[in-house]
C-alpha cells in the first residue's frame, strides 16, 4: 500500500469527496475513487470517511492508501514454484535452476518476481527493494538452486533485511569445488568489486569500491584426483556478508573454482565438470527468527537431481568424509539414518574457523590477485 496527502486549496472548497479524489494522481476515475471511500482508505482531516458526498473546506488534510501497481511490463507469469513455507509475513522457496530473481536486461520476463506476482499478488508483495524486486530479501545467482526467503510485506522485508545486515540470518551452501583442500575449515575474507574489462564479473579486488566480503567454508569430503581432473572438495560455506556472486568469486580467487562454473572456472578440461552446465552450488540451510512473531525457523533442502548425479560420478573415489560431512551429508545427500546424528539445530552447524585455516584477505595496499597456496592430496589413478 501507498499513502497519498492533499490540502484541499481554497478554489477547491465546496467540492465533493469523491469528485476531488478523482482529480487527484492514481486515481483513474470517479468510480474507483467511490470503491476507495467505501473500503474505508480515504480519511479526512484524521478522521475516515463514508460519504462520497461529503463537502470538503480549504484547508482540509485528505489522506488516502493505493495498493501498490506494478510497473509497466512487469506481469505476472505462470511458473512453478516450490514454496516450503507460506504465512502472510514471508514464504520461504526452493528455487530452481535457470530462473533469474527479478527482470534486468535481457531478462525482462519469466523471473522469480514474475512468479510470485502471480502467487501472491504484487500489491501482497514488500516493495523495499523496488517497484520491479517485490518481494525479493536477497537474491541466488541465476543457475544456483536452493532455499530463499520472500518478503509479503514492508514490515517484514524491512526487518528481514537489517536481520541479514547483522548476520543474524543463517544461510549456508553446498558447493563441489576443484582440488583438494586440505583445512577442514576456513575463513575468505577478501573484498569484492566488479570487474573493470568484464563487465557481468566479479573480482577480488583492493580498490576503494570495492566491498567487505566474508565466506567461511567447512570441509565435508574429499575426492582422489584422477586422469581428467585434480580431485575434488565437497564444502559447506556460510555467508556473512551478501555480495554478488561471493561465493563463486572466492572460490575461484584461492584455485578452487566451482565445478561446472561457466564464468569462474576453467573451460578446457570439460570431463571435469562431471556434466554440469551450472555451477555446483546449493542453498541447502536457512535459519531465522520470523520477522514478526519471533518464532525460529529452519529448513533444509537437499541437493537436486543433477548435483546428486555429479556426485555419483566421483563417488567411488572419496577419500572418506570429515566429522562435520558425517553429521550434515546424510540429511544433504537423503541418506537413510545411520548411527551418526544428524541434528540440523544451527548451533551444530557452525563453521567457526580455528587455527588451521585458508584465509584469502588481500593485503592492504597490495595486490588481490594471488591467491594462497593450499597443499593438495596425493594423486591416485581411477582404473
Amino acid at each position: 500500500m501507498s499513502a497519498h496527502r492533499h490540502i484541499v486549496r481554497s478554489t477547491e472548497q465546496g467540492s465533493r469527496l469523491d469528485a476531488l479524489l478523482a482529480t487527484r494522481e492514481g486515481i483513474v476515475s470517479r468510480a474507483a475513487a467511490v470503491r476507495l471511500i467505501e473500503e474505508g482508505a480515504v480519511a479526512l482531516n484524521g478522521a475516515t470517511v463514508t460519504s462520497k458526498r461529503r463537502v470538503v473546506l480549504a484547508g482540509d488534510t485528505l489522506t488516502w492508501e493505493l495498493a501498490a501497481t506494478a510497473p509497466p511490463g512487469l506481469v505476472a507469469e505462470d511458473i512453478p514454484l516450490d514454496i516450503r513455507y507460506e504465512d502472510d509475513d514471508l514464504l520461504v522457496l526452493s528455487k530452481q535452476a535457470g530462473l533469474v530473481c527479478h527482470p534486468a536486461q535481457g531478462h525482462e520476463r519469466g523471473t522469480l518476481v514474475n512468479a510470485l506476482i502471480a502467487h501472491c499478488g504484487y500489491d501482497k508483495l514488500a516493495q523495499l527493494q523496488g517497484a520491479d524486486r517485490p518481494g525479493i530479501v536477497h537474491r541466488l545467482d541465476k543457475d544456483t538452486t536452493g532455499l530463499m526467503l520472500v518478503a509479503k510485506n514492508d514490515q517484514a522485508g524491512e526487518l528481514l533485511t537489517e536481520a541479514i545486515r547483522i548476520r543474524a540470518i543463517d544461510r549456508r551452501y553446498l558447493t563441489l569445488v576443484h582440488g583438494s583442500i586440505a583445512p577442514d575449515t576456513g575463513l575468505i575474507d577478501a573484498p569484492i568489486a566488479r570487474g573493470e574489462a568484464d563487465r557481468t564479473r566479479m573480482v577480488v579486488s583492493d580498490a576503494f569500491r570495492a566491498r567487505s566480503s566474508v565466506t567461511t567454508f567447512t570441509t565435508l569430503e574429499r575426492f582422489a584426483a584422477g586422469r581428467f581432473d585434480e580431485g575434488y572438495t565437497l564444502l559447506e560455506c556460510k555467508l556473512y556478508t551478501g555480495r554478488t556472486h561471493q561465493i563463486r568469486v572466492h572460490l575461484s580467487y584461492t584455485g578452487h573454482p566451482c565445478v561446472g562454473d561457466p564464468l569462474y572456472g576453467s573451460c578446457n578440461r570439460p570431463k571435469a565438470q562431471l556434466g554440469l552446465d551450472r555451477q555446483f552450488l546449493h542453498s541447502w540451510s536457512l535459519s531465522f527468527a520470523h520477522p514478526i512473531t519471533a518464532e525460529q525457523k529452519h529448513f533444509i533442502d537437499p541437493l537436486p537431481a543433477d548435483l546428486l548425479e555429479a556426485l555419483g560420478r566421483i563417488e567411488g573415489e572419496s577419500l572418506g568424509r570429515t566429522e562435520a560431512g558425517t553429521r550434515i551429508l546424510p540429511e544433504v545427500l537423503a541418506e537413510p539414518p545411520s548411527g551418526a546424528s544428524s541434528d540440523t539445530s544451527p548451533d551444530t552447524l557452525t563453521a567457526a574457523p580455528p587455527s588451521d585455516t585458508l584465509t584469502a584477505a588481500p593485503p592492504s595496499g597490495a595486490s588481490a590477485t594471488a591467491p594462497p597456496a593450499v597443499p593438495a592430496t596425493p594423486r591416485r589413478e581411477r582404473p
